[in-house]
């Protein structure tokens, strides 16, 4: 009997990002880490929770898969004209 896991699933579309939101922001944020997203950053880093500003949810701190430590700002750093790389996934 085989059991499944959320966090293993895969995507199961791609689509690229059309505006700023805060669900981008944080995307953008995984993504320069490494990870496509919160649930690939959890299943790598085996149940880590992920730092995040109280104030605005965004993400604070994120580890790479090279054990280094990526720090970020409370203030937007998904500038206007990379938020058409960040790509949003759909489970």
């Amino acid at each position: 009997m085989s059991s499944t896991n959320y966090n293993t699933s895969k995507p199961k579309s791609i689509s690229r990002a059309k505006g700023w939101t805060a669900e981008v922001e944080n995307l953008f944020r995984f993504q320069q880490a490494g990870y496509r997203d919160e649930l690939e950053y959890i299943q790598v880093q085996q149940g880590a929770l992920v730092d995040k500003w109280p104030e605005t949810g965004y993400v604070k701190k994120l580890q790479r898969r090279d054990n280094t430590f990526y720090y970020y700002s409370k203030k937007r750093e998904c500038e206007q004209h990379e938020v058409n790389k960040v790509k949003v996934y759909a489970y």
